[in-house]
């Protein structure tokens, strides 16, 4: 089956010729450049230190409490790597920084995009020594969305090295859709097997690639398009993150032949396929209200 329609023709290409320059004062124009052209830019600095406050106090109260979400997705003779889904409805801080956090402008400007919904939040944390390695995949195949206008934000709580840090394939992110599976035993997950072509084997070949990989300290924030292709390894230190998914414009609900991760079960007889996501679940964070 094709790929769904990642924007309408012709709108977003109008659209971003006519972007002013960025408001957030992290972001260049060269930086919204290389965004839209490799799918993915770390950016500095781009949340401050009460951000992270929320994020430490909401993260600490996500593991204290796990979510109907939440997984271990590490073998249990790994260090454990936890993470836990569609938080924010329920966990204050992680509610507050969601929503009144610089995700939205930042969007904005990184897609043109004149509204911006949040999607989901997401919490990932790999304990010291943990050796699981979340393997090469785009994120969008999971999801019950078409559209280009995305952004995710991976917000580190702790100083990431290079050799520990998120990698993506730059330009990945351009049109092409892969085979959303199982991290845990291969399955073929949302889509039926065959769908779409297999993710490359990146590691057997890495020279073949432009890999994008950035050292890390808390208050950066790596940006990328929810289509591009990206992995990380293990962890020798505690290595916890925040990560925010927004959408903007040209995003739709979309209609997929099995479960969706996550799945959204409040949206059946809310909301049709092709619908935008005005939802209660997706609150709008640009412009602020």
């Amino acid at each position: 089956m094709p790929p769904p329609v990642p924007c309408r023709a012709g709108w977003c290409a109008a659209a971003k010729r006519h972007q002013p320059e960025p408001v957030h004062p992290a972001l260049t124009p060269e930086l919204v450049e290389t965004y839209r052209r490799e799918g993915v830019v770390v950016v500095r600095g781009a949340f401050s230190p009460d951000d992270l406050a929320l994020a430490e106090a909401g993260i600490e109260g996500v593991l204290a409490d796990p979510g109907p979400l939440a997984l271990r997705a590490s073998p249990e003779d790994d260090a454990a790597f936890v993470e836990d889904f569609c938080r924010w409805g329920d966990v204050p801080e992680l509610r507050q920084l969601a929503l009144e956090g610089p995700g939205g402008q930042l969007t904005a400007d990184l897609t043109g995009a004149r509204q911006v919904r949040l999607y989901h939040d997401h919490v990932l944390v790999k304990e010291p020594g943990t050796r699981q390695r979340t393997p090469w995949h785009q994120d969008q195949p999971y999801y019950n969305i078409d559209g280009s206008d995305t952004v995710s934000f991976w917000i580190p709580l702790d100083p990431v090295p290079r050799e520990s840090t998120l990698e993506f394939v730059a330009g990945s992110h351009a049109g092409t859709w892969y085979m959303p599976r199982s991290f845990f035993d291969d399955r073929a997950l949302v889509f039926d097997e065959g769908a779409f072509d297999e993710v490359p084997d990146v590691e057997a070949d890495r020279d073949a690639y432009e890999i994008l990989g950035w050292p890390l300290e808390p208050g950066d924030a790596v940006a990328f398009n929810m289509l591009t292709l990206h992995a990380a390894a293990g962890s020798r230190n505690r290595r916890r993150a925040f990560s925010v998914r927004l959408v903007g414009d040209d995003v739709r609900l979309a209609k997929r032949p099995h479960a969706t991760s996550p799945p959204f079960p409040e949206l059946n007889g809310r909301l049709a396929p092709g619908d935008a996501l005005d939802h209660p679940l997706f609150p709008r964070l640009w412009p602020r209200a």
